[in-house]
């Protein structure tokens, strides 16, 4: 599909409010493996492209140009529509304008933009904190005005509920939707009643962030269809299952000095070289190898 396609399509989806749920990917191997599954969606993580391309917490250290560089590698090899993360705009109103353009270019379906004081931090951790509301606001109106395609997708993410209280979350939220923000994402909600007294409140796509040993307790897909939630994503699944295989399969080449003993699965070698279009290069060698 071709990025206004993609885009399409994933506006389509989330305005029916059917709950569609996305994996998170953080490097192209990931991207490769969940576009061939035909999810509805895919969430670019910011925490995980950060952790894998730079080996860095998600603290603000990475810029615009890390992350739409990385945007753009994965929008080009998926068919797949693609949600992705740029944390505060990464920085003033200019910023904003400059960071939606780049992403809307690079092929991506929708982005989350959240209130975060800059530098921000990660969701799920402490000592985050927010700037005012109206200054969010005024992200929200420029990021809008910035897109030239209606159906990219604008995310607004508030981070007040830790500190601030869940009445405060939800106050932001239905703000940030009179500004035009397509999607309400109140990060990290701290008790299943807390999700379903954000859906009660809120008439407006919104999205679930299920994080595995997070502040939030992971609900089922049942749970969020009963409370309407448009979007689940679950960032860290992916590059947290692959992190544990990994320090799996390298213990034991240490301890062992084999993986004879190796107590996970492997993705089949022919598979692999499928997954990445080597079948494509040894029919150019065929044809053109002198």
């Amino acid at each position: 599909m071709s990025p206004t396609e993609k885009r399409a399509a994933l506006a389509a989806r989330v305005r029916s409010r059917e709950l569609l749920t996305a994996p998170g990917v953080f490097d192209m191997i990931s991207v490769r493996i969940a576009d061939q599954q035909n999810h509805p969606a895919l969430y670019m993580t910011g925490y995980g492209t950060v952790a894998s391309y730079l080996g860095l917490p998600d603290a603000g250290l990475a810029s615009y140009t890390d992350m739409v560089h990385r945007a753009a590698q994965m929008a080009a090899g998926s068919d797949t529509p693609i949600i992705a993360d740029a944390d505060t705009g990464y920085g003033g109103l200019l910023n904003v304008q400059h960071t939606i353009r780049g992403f809307e270019a690079a092929g991506i379906a929708a982005i989350q933009i959240e209130d975060q004081e800059f530098p921000k931090k990660c969701g799920h951790t402490p000592g985050r904190r927010v700037i005012d509301t109206a200054d969010m606001v005024e992200k929200i109106k420029v990021a809008c005005d910035s897109r030239t395609d209606p159906n990219f997708l604008i995310i607004a993410r508030t981070d007040s509920r830790t500190a601030l209280g869940l009445d405060e979350a939800i106050s932001r939220a239905l703000t940030y939707r009179d500004a035009g923000a397509d999607v309400l994402f109140v990060e990290s909600p701290e008790s299943e009643q807390e999700f379903a007294a954000v859906a009660a409140a809120i008439d407006a796509p919104l999205l679930a962030n299920m994080v595995e040993g997070g502040r939030s307790p992971v609900l089922s897909r049942a749970r969020l269809v009963e409370l309407g939630f448009a979007i689940a994503i679950y960032p860290g699944t992916g590059f947290t299952a692959a992190a544990a295989a990994l320090e799996h399969a390298y213990r034991c080449i240490l301890e062992t000095g084999s993986t004879a003993e190796l107590k996970i699965p492997l993705y089949p070698v022919t598979q692999m070289h499928e997954l990445m279009g080597f079948d494509a290069v040894w029919e150019f060698e065929k044809k053109w190898a002198k």
